[in-house]
C-alpha cells in the first residue's frame, strides 16, 4: 500500500531532524504477540505436540519462516513449512476477525502522526495477507507505506525491511524513529541506522546507546520521538 508522501522540506518544522516514523506491527501497535502463540500451540496441539512455554521466547518477533521452522524441528512434527505457514496465517486471521486489540497509547500516536503529515511506515515480518488485515481495522491512511516480511528477500533481524521503508519514504535511515517491542526488530533497526524506541512485550530489552525503553507507547509522541534525533548533528 503506497501514498503520496509530502516533500522532506515540509516535515521538519520546529527544527526537528526526525524525517519519518517506522514503526512495528505485532506487539508494537496490536496487541497480537500473545495471538501468534495461542495459534502455535493448537496447530502442534492438533498434530500431537505439545509445544515448550520457553520457546515462545525463541519465536517472538522472527519471521515466519524462522519461527515455524523452529518449531518443527524442535517438536519433530510431521508437516512441511509451508503447510505450517498456511495453518498459522489462517489462525491468526480467525482471531484478528474476530478481535484485534490495540497496544495502549497505538491510536493517539497514529492520530498525531497523521495530523502533523510525518510520513509513517509499518514495517513487520507478518505476511502481507495478515498485514492487509490489520491496515484495514488500524485505517490505511496512517500509512504512506507497508513492508511485509514476506516482500523482502531478508526480513528482520536483517536491516533490509528498515532501510527499504527509509528509502520508500525519501529519508535518511539515521533521521528515522522506529518503534519496535522485540530484540528480533530492535537488531534490524539498529543494524539499518535508525533511532529506536523499544517497547518490550514478551521478553525484556535494554537500553543502550541510540535506544531508548519505554514500558508503554502512552510514554511515546511526536515530541519524543523529535526528541531523539536533539543530540544529531
Amino acid at each position: 500500500m503506497t501514498s503520496t508522501v509530502p516533500a522532506l522540506g515540509t516535515l521538519t518544522a520546529e527544527g526537528s531532524a526526525l524525517q519519518a516514523v517506522l514503526l512495528d506491527m505485532d506487539g508494537t501497535l496490536v496487541d497480537t504477540e500473545g495471538f501468534w502463540w495461542d495459534v502455535e500451540v493448537e496447530v502442534f496441539a492438533a498434530l500431537g505436540h505439545t509445544l515448550d512455554d520457553s520457546w515462545r521466547h525463541v519465536v517472538v518477533g522472527g519471521p515466519m519462516t524462522r519461527s515455524a521452522g523452529f518449531l518443527i524441528e524442535a517438536t519433530g512434527a510431521d508437516i512441511t513449512l509451508a503447510e505450517l505457514t498456511a495453518l498459522l496465517n489462517e489462525g491468526f486471521e480467525d482471531r484478528i476477525d474476530r478481535a484485534l486489540p490495540l497496544m495502549p497509547g497505538a491510536a493517539r500516536l497514529l492520530a498525531e502522526l497523521h495530523e502533523h503529515a510525518i510520513p509513517t511506515a509499518l514495517v513487520s515480518a507478518s505476511h502481507r495477507r495478515i498485514i492487509d488485515r490489520v491496515l484495514s481495522i488500524l485505517g490505511p491512511h496512517h500509512f504512506a507505506l507497508s513492508i511485509a516480511g514476506d516482500e523482502v528477500s531478508r526480513t528482520k533481524p536483517f536491516p533490509d525491511p528498515y532501510l527499504l521503508a527509509a528509502a520508500g519514504l525519501d529519508a535518511r535511515p539515521d533521521r528515522c524513529a522506529v518503534v519496535e517491542d522485540t530484540a528480533t526488530g530492535v537488531a534490524a533497526a539498529e543494524a539499518a541506522g535508525c533511532r529506536v524506541v523499544a517497547v518490550p512485550s514478551v521478553a525484556p530489552i535494554t537500553p543502550a546507546a541510540g535506544r531508548t525503553v519505554v514500558t508503554s507507547l502512552e510514554q511515546v509522541d511526536l515530541a519524543f520521538l523529535r526528541g531523539l534525533m536533539t543530540e544529531m548533528p
